[in-house]
């Protein structure tokens, strides 16, 4: 292995640990998210093909970020993990193939698998709490084990249902998905933001 590789891996973590800590804990990211999925994505291509460079500090270890302290902590049920990115039709087949070997199926005998594709949302992940149809609390992703309490928050979103009509609702009921916001609907709040003076 060239040390060069090494010293590659040393300063993507170094970035991408930079930039994690000013979009997650300064709010006030400094590259687009489709650089930093960039970055992101050769850090795992390099770790991925020298395993000897992989570290449980790595960046690609992590799923989200540390709850901030303005929120109270909220441990999920289950871990919250993050969805992968495709970017090629190559990783969608290299995603394919991955399902069918996952799954014993082989493409040659006719093993039919679908799929729904969609364009990636980039919002933000909740978790959803519901007991006997009614909504009790969300949660960010936050670490993926533990994540930030934002209930009032999600109060505000308007096609968010505080209460589940059905002839049946369970006594527990946990919906995860995601909190996105339209780019016209942005850029009103930044302009809104930006005439008080405010991020």
């Amino acid at each position: 292995m060239d040390l060069s590789i090494a010293e590659r891996v040393r300063a993507l973590r170094d970035e991408i640990n930079q930039h994690n800590r000013r979009y997650y804990v300064l709010d006030a990211p400094q590259v687009p998210d489709a650089e930093y999925d960039r970055l992101f994505r050769e850090l795992q291509d390099l770790e991925a093909e020298y395993p000897e460079l992989a570290s449980a500090d790595s960046p690609t270890q992590r799923v989200g970020a540390a709850p901030l302290p303005e929120f109270s902590s909220v441990a999920h049920r289950s871990p919250m993990l993050s969805l992968n990115n495709a970017f090629s039709p190559a990783e969608v087949e290299a995603f394919d193939r991955r399902v069918r070997e996952g799954l014993g199926l082989d493409s040659a005998a006719g093993g039919e698998i679908e799929y729904s594709a969609e364009p990636k949302f980039d919002g933000l992940a909740v978790s959803l709490i519901y007991e006997n149809g009614i909504f009790v609390r969300g949660a960010t992703r936050g670490d993926g084990n533990t994540g930030e309490d934002v209930t009032p928050n999600l109060r505000t979103v308007g096609n968010l249902p505080l209460r589940l009509h059905g002839v049946v609702c369970p006594p527990l009921l946990e919906v995860r998905g995601e909190v996105l916001m339209l780019r016209s609907d942005f850029a009103r709040l930044n302009a809104q933001q930006r005439d008080k003076g405010d991020k």
